[in-house]
Parts: structure tokens; C-alpha cells; sequence
């Protein structure tokens, strides 16, 4: 993983240098359920801001603003409450996890706000506007409530000094609108391939950790009728990508 770690923050680092000032350098992962994608995307963005905390190293008890943001998917479920609204809401529960079970145009906006040009200079964190929480030009985008099993709300700030966003999720590199046009927006696309029988595994271990299933059987049942049919729509649908990153059968790639 080292390796194609190395040569992910290499690229992105180089790129962004002559990324204008007024503007972000966005990345999207995409890949199947179990792929690994969000333990790349952690990797790449702590990566990314230890690279910018070297720039200046004659202060090393000085923590540097983190230049690098990540962003995951999760926050743009549809909630229970839409799903169980919706015409099979059996079906709708159970198949969780699937391109009609997100909010797809929310998403799209996030990018949109995103791609909006960055004041200059970039305000910082200790910028904060008229009773604000946040400086000016914070965009704020849903996480994901495990303990409620829903979005909650604004809780990921992405602030102007965050010049580089690592998103991450199922349908990120999915041929189909609107994830396609948010695709296009970003700077870079790339998609985390792994064998399908290495990410039912993965998936067991997850679903029984998470609490998500009772027992190793059903955490199987939940991968093989929803999890990996996902995956069969990801692969099939993929936009052509900036990168391909091998997902191997080792411990880094176990999103804990």
C-alpha cells in the first residue's frame, strides 16, 4: 500500500502547486463496498497534511491548519424516514446501501459550492465571521450517525483553508447523473479495485463489528443481497478514471 500511497500524494502534491489560489484541489474515491476506499482516503488525506505541516519546519510545536479535508459519502443517505416513505419501503430498507438510497443532487450541490472560487487571501480558522462558528466560505456537508443510523446535519466543515478535499464513497466514478456530473467537477477520479471475494470477507467482519448484522451468517446474507449487487452496478457503470488503485488482501486495507 506504501507504495501506491507514495505515488497518489506525489501526483496530487505536484498537481496542486499550480492549482490557482482561489481554488480547491477536489479528489473522488470510488469502489465497491468493502474495497477499501475509505481507509485510502484517511491515508491520503493525513499524507496530504503532513506534507503541508514540512513546509515549515522551523516551528515544530506549531500545529499548521490541515490543508486537507475528507469528505465520505455516508452523510448522503436518504434517512429512514424517506426511505420508509417511499413506494416499497420494505424494499427500500433492506436494499440500504444502493444509488437509489442516496441523495445524489445533494451531493452534486456540495461539489458545486465547493468548485465557487475561495476568497483571497483564504481566511483561516481563527477568521471567524459575525457570530460565527466558522470563517467566511465555510461549506458545511452531512456526516454519518451510527448510533441513530441517520445523516446528522452540517457536522463536516470544510473551511476556506482546506484547498484540498478527498471525498469518498460508492458512486463516486458511477456513470450515471448526477454522481457523473459531480465527477466532472473534480480534479482527479479514482477507483479502488479488489476482488469480490476479498471484500465479502471484509464485509462480514464490518457488518457483525458494526452491529449492522447478529452473526457471521447474516452479515454474509446482508453482502451477498445487497452489498456486492451494489458493487456488480459500480463496476459495470464506472467513468473512465485518473487512477486505479489495487485493493490487496492485507491488514492496511481493513477500514476499522
Amino acid at each position: 500500500m506504501d507504495e501506491q500511497v507514495k505515488h497518489l500524494v506525489d501526483k496530487v502534491w505536484d498537481k496542486f502547486l499550480q492549482t490557482p489560489p482561489e481554488r480547491r484541489f477536489m479528489i473522488g474515491i470510488g469502489g465497491i463496498p468493502g474495497s477499501g476506499k475509505t481507509t485510502l482516503s484517511q491515508i491520503v488525506t493525513a499524507e496530504l497534511n503532513k506534507r503541508h505541516a514540512a513546509l515549515d519546519p522551523s516551528h515544530p510545536s506549531h500545529t499548521p491548519t490541515p490543508i486537507a479535508a475528507f469528505v465520505p459519502m455516508d452523510g448522503y443517505h436518504l434517512t429512514r424516514a424517506q426511505l420508509s416513505a417511499m413506494p416499497d419501503p420494505a424494499t427500500a430498507h433492506a436494499r440500504r446501501g444502493a444509488e437509489f438510497t442516496f441523495d445524489g443532487p445533494s451531493f452534486l450541490r456540495l461539489i458545486q459550492a465547493l468548485r465557487e472560487p475561495l476568497p483571497v487571501p483564504v481566511p483561516t480558522p481563527a477568521d471567524r465571521g459575525a457570530g460565527g462558528a466558522y470563517p467566511p466560505g465555510t461549506v458545511l456537508a452531512p456526516s454519518f450517525d451510527h448510533a441513530v443510523k441517520d445523516p446528522k446535519e452540517d457536522d463536516i466543515p470544510i473551511l476556506p483553508s482546506h484547498r484540498l478535499v478527498v471525498f469518498e464513497g460508492n458512486y463516486v466514478a458511477l456513470d450515471k447523473e448526477p454522481w457523473s456530473t459531480a465527477a466532472r467537477l473534480m480534479d482527479e477520479v479514482w477507483f479502488v479495485d479488489v476482488d469480490f471475494a476479498v471484500a465479502r470477507r471484509r464485509l462480514v467482519v464490518r457488518h457483525v463489528k458494526a452491529g449492522i448484522a447478529r452473526d457471521e451468517a447474516e452479515a454474509d446474507r446482508r453482502a451477498v443481497e445487497n452489498d456486492l449487487p451494489n458493487g456488480e452496478e459500480i463496476v459495470g457503470k464506472r467513468l473512465p478514471v485518473d487512477e486505479v488503485i489495487e485493493s490487496r488482501e492485507d491488514r492496511a486495507w481493513i477500514h476499522e
